[in-house]
């Protein structure tokens, strides 16, 4: 079924979104896929493909441009959407427009970023426009929303290969894809090989990058090769049909293709909870076979404990806020440097602080406490919940163990997992309490180079 402006691939159709999400008025193309979808002129934008861009180009305030994929009964449609915000209006602009049947690959080039690759995007200054969360749980220590409109090379350092050359440079200079470009995460100082292909604007000129990052896995790696078909299994079988749930589950809760019914609202939040909750299990197991391997060692480098603990309260402030706990972070002048993994220490903190929120009743508050003592830094976490009793003291930082193992939430796996990192790092992970008083996680690291314990 042909759509108006489609001959081409050319045209582009614009559309003007209101700061409530209702579409105030829109090119015949537009409206079509509007209309289609079941709505009008006047009410909130149908289409959740489009409503999502318009929503996200609004609240980050800068220009988004994204591929979308509208499906219908007998085909998909693929453009690019340009948001641009206009005050507390956003415009659309759709151009590109792919028409194909449903069993039809997507067209040769076009970026599809592999199983638990990173996708990215930029526009035509090389700014962020995408980054895709949580590339499959590989990337942790950084939200990708901080990324967007921030140059590329805020996102990636970039590596000359063996012969010193840098695909990416000359892909730039002659506008063609590039290839196994070498680069690493700045934030994280993970390996990855960069793709990407160059994406046209409306009039045919150079629009920008869409590509992905596969992460670079070690090699010549001896392990129980049962366990390790076994994690591999779980993350190619369940994050993505998980991650699918999740999304679906969000979008119902949040009522983005018109009004919900309460209780079907609620619905959607628990199947979104439990779907995080799985997906959860997936990424721990996935760090427990890579702790569990003989030869795992984390990176070493200059830290600072009080920034890491800053940037976890951060990250989970929405959590605390909803749970109706202050987060009473380290001042912002405050430093204590030490010698550790930055990701790895960030993800031991957002597991204590995470663990903490949950247990502390609402009005309460968690604190976070940062000195130096010796040749140790330390963080320490403090909760004010029902505490711990002696006796199971030692018992939570076994594999597979919680405090309440009849309480909803948690593993089992992520005070286990926290205290093999920092004990990997030369440091350590304790706990003191007592039942009904709160629990002082204390997580150290050496101040210096020095072997682990």
């Amino acid at each position: 079924m042909n759509k108006p402006g489609m001959e081409t691939g050319k045209a582009v159709a614009h559309a003007v979104v209101g700061a409530d999400g209702a579409l105030l008025s829109a090119d015949p193309a537009l409206a079509q896929l509007n209309s289609q979808a079941g709505g009008t002129v006047g009410a909130p934008l149908a289409v959740p493909q489009l409503a999502a861009v318009a929503w996200l180009a609004r609240k980050l305030d800068i220009p988004v441009c994204r591929r979308v994929t509208v499906g219908e009964d007998d085909s998909d449609i693929a453009l690019w959407v340009r948001a641009t915000p206009e005050g507390d209006r956003v415009r659309l602009a759709a151009s590109g427009w792919q028409e194909r049947p449903l069993d039809q690959p997507s067209p040769e080039g076009e970026a599809m970023p592999a199983a638990g690759a990173m996708a990215w995007e930029t526009d035509a200054a090389l700014r962020l426009v995408y980054v895709s969360p949580g590339a499959g749980g590989r990337v942790q220590g950084f939200d990708p929303l901080t990324m967007l409109g921030r140059p590329l090379t805020a996102l990636f350092a970039f590596d000359g290969g063996d012969d010193g050359a840098m695909p990416i440079l000359d892909a730039l200079a002659r506008r063609r894809p590039f290839r196994d470009q070498p680069a690493t995460i700045r934030m994280t100082g993970q390996s990855v090989s960069l793709t990407a292909t160059i994406r046209p604007d409306t009039q045919g000129d150079f629009g920008g990058l869409t590509g992905s990052a596969r992460f670079e896995e070690p090699t010549d790696v001896r392990e129980d090769p049962l366990w390790s078909i076994f994690t591999t299994g779980l993350d190619r079988a369940l994050r993505a049909p998980l991650a699918r749930i999740v999304a679906d589950a969000d979008a119902i809760g949040a009522a983005a293709e018109g009004p919900v019914a309460a209780d079907y609202v609620d619905y959607a939040a628990d199947i979104a909870s439990a779907g995080r909750h799985l997906m959860a299990l997936v990424d721990d197991l996935v760090d427990l076979q890579a702790i569990e391997r003989p030869d795992f060692t984390p990176a070493r480098a200059p830290i600072d404990l009080a920034e890491s603990a800053r940037r976890a309260a951060a990250l989970l402030s929405v959590r605390a806020d909803h749970a109706g706990v202050t987060l009473l972070k380290p001042p912002a002048d405050e430093r204590a440097p030490a010698i550790g993994d930055a990701r790895r220490v960030l993800q031991i903190l957002v597991n204590l602080i995470g663990n903490a929120v949950r247990y502390t009743p609402n009005g309460g508050a968690v604190a976070l406490d940062v000195g130096i003592n010796g040749p140790l830094a330390r963080v320490t976490v403090t909760d004010h919940g029902k505490g711990i009793s002696p006796a199971d003291q030692e018992r939570i930082f076994g594999k597979f163990e919680r405090v309440d193992p009849v309480e909803a939430g948690g593993n089992g796996l992520g005070l286990f997992i926290a205290r093999r990192l920092a004990r990997a790092m030369g440091g350590d992970l304790t706990v003191a309490s007592a039942a009904g008083e709160g629990a002082r996680f204390t997580l150290t690291l050496p101040t210096g180079m020095m072997a682990p314990a």
